[in-house]
């Protein structure tokens, strides 16, 4: 399979030009079209001076080392209140991947998957559910962004406000790939998606989050954390046995100190277990000192998990616990439920056999 030309960030694909002998001042034109124009047949543009032209024609051609990321839209799937899309996406090796576009009142967010499954095993989650099949490469992250914007100016729509990277997988397991696919998400000559817009989410991967803070990288944290003590996480999240949440909770103090930058956490609703008065008070105790937003999030139920969503009442209450304790909170509309918007559920309703957890006797894999 050739490489793609939507992995190369914009220094990288300078030095993929100057090795075959081009000079890198063409990488400007090359990105442009990929980027700005959303390009998807680059081979005998005549704006393309003749070095470039002979390079993509020479490349992308049957015999070339390189390819682009273009995925089939297996299905596209518009919620009733017409807010909510979601896409499911193949990729060139027939695996699939979920996207959706959300819409809110002068803006759009994309949420995009960076692993094909997922390793981490959320038992509430219906792509922990199905197990980890493989990491996606990072011109498949960003051709997932480049589908949200060609479907929003398709539709007459601005394009995306904000992104985040809590569709299929962990973004902190495929580290490398997903760092290089923001980067090229983010250059201002291309898709140009502000830094402050994009928000990383992690079910508590604590080398990702050390190396976040240490290589200063300008996204937003959100960290889903759904319980406030060991055995109880244990149960929901099985990661949680390989970073206990003494360690979560000291790398998010010192992601906090290094950065300078608020963690968003994010707590999904499941009635009687983590909803109640009694655990919103250990939750707060838990955060105590952190720059803290608390997102709270009502369960979209899943046929593999037997755990339902709470009542408006419980959730309002767990909201106002926090918010007394000092934490800016916010209830999380239930988005898509038609469109089976939640991580994973469209993905599994087409493709039915869901593979075994990768990880031995339950734990997460250890290629961290």
């Amino acid at each position: 399979m050739p490489r793609s030309l939507h992995d190369l960030t914009f220094s990288a694909m300078e030095r993929e030009l100057a090795a075959s002998g081009v000079k890198p001042i063409h990488a400007r034109a090359l990105w442009r079209s990929l980027y700005r124009e959303m390009e998807t047949e680059l081979t005998q543009r005549a704006d393309f001076l003749m070095p470039l032209r002979q390079f993509v024609d020479e490349g992308l051609g049957d015999s070339g080392g390189w390819g682009l990321d273009q995925p089939e839209v297996v299905s596209d799937l518009k919620s009733s209140d017409g807010q909510t899309r979601k896409f499911l996406l193949r990729l060139r090796d027939g695996e699939t991947v979920e996207t959706v576009i959300m819409g809110y009142p002068g803006r759009s967010t994309a949420c995009v998957s960076t692993q094909a499954g997922c390793a981490m095993g959320c038992t509430f989650c219906a792509t922990g559910q199905m197990g980890f099949v493989r990491h996606l490469r990072p011109g498949e992250i960003v051709a997932q962004v480049l589908h949200c914007e060609r479907a929003l100016r398709d539709g007459g729509e601005p394009g995306l406000r904000n992104l985040v990277l809590m569709g299929m997988g962990e973004p902190l397991h495929n580290y490398d790939a997903v760092m290089d696919a923001l980067e090229i998400i983010t250059e201002r000559r291309g898709i140009n998606l502000a830094p402050s817009h994009v928000s990383v989410s992690t079910v508590g991967v604590v080398p990702g989050i050390l190396r976040m803070a240490r290589e200063g990288r300008p996204y937003n944290l959100a960290v889903s954390l759904h319980a406030a003590t060991d055995a109880e996480r244990a149960a929901i999240v099985p990661a949680s046995r390989r970073w206990p949440l003494d360690e979560l909770i000291a790398a998010c103090r010192a992601y906090g100190k290094i950065t300078g930058r608020r963690i968003f956490f994010g707590w999904t609703l499941i009635a009687g277990t983590n909803d109640t008065p009694a655990v919103a008070h250990q939750l707060a105790a838990l955060l105590t000192g952190i720059d803290a937003h608390i997102n709270l999030i009502p369960l979209n139920p899943t046929e593999g998990y037997c755990g339902q969503t709470g009542s408006e009442r419980a959730a309002q209450t767990f909201k106002s616990i926090l918010q007394a304790a000092g934490f800016p909170c916010t209830l999380r509309q239930r988005r898509g439920i038609d469109v089976a918007a939640g991580c994973g559920q469209l993905r599994a309703a087409k493709k039915p056999g869901n593979r075994d957890f990768a990880g031995p006797n339950g734990a997460p894999p250890t290629n961290f």
